[in-house]
């Protein structure tokens, strides 16, 4: 296997985080993956709101995590969160949504938002992608512009315990197939019927 297909099936979505600090170079790292990633029509329309002095965290916290939201209240304990955001007034968003009935701006968001939790994977550090949470909260409290969808949050730290185990994936040959759709066919090869995951 590969360094990559490896570090994929070791990650893991953590909810208990140390309150040790997060060394922001590691954080500018995980951006800077993020930013590297494609896009459709190279719009680029993700945009981050790093959430790190504790004051501020708690007010997001508190206006993010209430009432029905109070279950992801755990992100809290993350020194650090990360707001992810995509612009919607970008023209090729507009023209996915009407002519294709496609969110291009999620799509890139999602491809963004993983190249980020990979490379915290990579330096050691514990990650959640979250979209439970009131968007009303974390747009008040940040005072997020309208033009600004708010697509997720990313809580970041050092992990307190991480899952020993991911949960069970369905087999390749369950998801993908060769040249055409064959749902009780043969399909791809796979070396284990499940494979571990999230």
């Amino acid at each position: 296997m590969s360094p990559l297909i490896d570090l994929i099936r070791s990650r893991r979505s953590i909810r208990r985080f140390l309150s040790q600090p997060v060394e922001a170079e590691k954080i500018a790292a995980c951006l800077e993956a993020a930013r590297l990633a494609p896009s459709a029509h190279n719009a680029q329309p993700c945009r981050f709101v790093v959430v790190d002095d504790p004051g501020l965290k708690d007010r997001l916290c508190q206006a993010a995590f209430t009432g029905i939201y109070s279950v992801s209240r755990f992100a809290g304990q993350a020194p650090v969160i990360v707001v992810v955001l995509a612009r919607r007034d970008i023209v090729v968003q507009f023209l996915g949504r009407t002519i294709q009935g496609k969110a291009y701006h999620l799509i890139d968001t999602g491809i963004a938002g993983e190249h980020f939790i990979l490379q915290a994977e990579e330096l050691g550090l514990g990650t959640c992608w979250m979209g439970w949470f009131s968007a009303r909260g974390v747009r008040r409290a940040l005072k997020v512009p309208r033009r600004y969808k708010i697509v997720c949050l990313i809580p970041v730290g050092y992990p307190a315990s991480r899952p020993p185990r991911g949960t069970v994936r369905k087999s390749l040959g369950e998801v993908a197939w060769w040249n055409g759709i064959e749902e009780k066919g043969k399909a791809a090869e796979c070396g284990s019927d499940r494979t571990p995951g999230r």
